[in-house]
C-alpha cells in the first residue's frame, strides 16, 4: 500500500499564458528566480511532503525552472483543455495524503506562513471538509482538499474538478477568513506582473 502523506501539494502550471503576451508568465522574475521557483519554494519551506506540479505548456523550460526543489513534474497531454483538466490529472498523479492542496503557479504574493495559515484553519475546523481562503466575498487558492471528498472531484469525467464540485455542493465547503494578499493575487497580464514589481520594489 502506498505511503500516506500527512500534506501533499498539486501547483498548476500547465496554462497558455495568453494574457502574458509573449512571455509565459511562470518563467518572469521574482525576486530573482522564476516566478514557478518562487512560488514552489514557499510551498517547499511550509511542507515537508510531495509537491506535484502539473506541465502543459512550455513544460521543459517549466521543469527546468524547478531543478533542485524536490518537485515531481507531470505532464498533462490534455493541458489546452484548461484548468479542471489540470485538477484532474494532477489528482490521478498525486499520491495518497490526508490533505491535498491545490495551488497556482502563478501566485508569487503567497507566503509559507499563508500555506501553514490556511493548514491550520483547515485542522481546527472541519477537517472532512474542502477548505478555501476568502476576504471580502473574494475566494483565494490554494485550496485544501481532506481524503476523503478527493475522489468526487474527478467522479464527473466530463467536468472534474474543484469549481463545479463546490459550487454545487456547499455542505462539503468551510470558508476561512484569511486576509493575506499572497491568496488573492495571480498574475495574468503585463500590467499584473508591473503592479507586482512595484510593491517587490517598495518592500526591498
Amino acid at each position: 500500500m502506498p505511503q500516506m502523506h500527512r500534506v501533499a501539494t498539486i501547483i498548476l502550471a500547465a496554462g497558455l499564458s495568453r494574457r502574458m503576451g509573449a512571455h509565459n508568465k511562470l518563467l518572469l522574475p521574482v525576486n530573482g528566480l522564476p516566478m514557478v521557483r518562487h512560488v514552489v519554494q514557499q510551498y517547499r519551506a511550509a511542507l515537508d511532503g510531495p509537491i506535484i506540479v502539473v506541465t502543459g505548456w512550455d513544460a521543459c523550460a517549466v521543469k527546468q525552472a524547478l531543478l533542485g526543489l524536490g518537485a515531481q513534474c507531470v505532464f498533462n497531454p490534455s493541458y489546452e483543455q484548461g484548468q479542471q483538466s489540470s485538477v484532474a490529472f494532477g489528482l490521478s498523479n498525486c499520491p495518497p495524503a490526508d490533505v491535498v492542496l491545490i495551488g497556482l503557479g502563478d501566485q508569487p504574493l503567497l507566503r509559507s506562513a499563508d500555506i501553514t495559515a490556511l493548514l491550520e484553519a483547515h485542522v481546527s475546523g472541519h477537517p472532512a471538509k474542502i477548505s478555501i481562503p476568502t476576504s471580502d466575498g473574494k475566494r483565494g487558492n490554494p485550496i485544501a482538499v481532506p481524503h476523503v471528498v478527493r475522489p468526487q472531484l474527478t467522479m464527473d469525467r466530463l467536468r472534474p474538478g474543484c469549481m463545479r464540485f463546490t459550487r454545487d455542493n456547499p455542505d462539503m465547503v468551510q470558508r476561512h477568513s484569511l486576509s493575506a494578499q499572497g491568496f488573492y493575487t495571480d498574475v495574468d497580464t503585463p500590467e499584473a506582473y508591473a503592479s507586482l514589481t512595484a510593491i517587490s520594489e517598495c518592500a526591498s
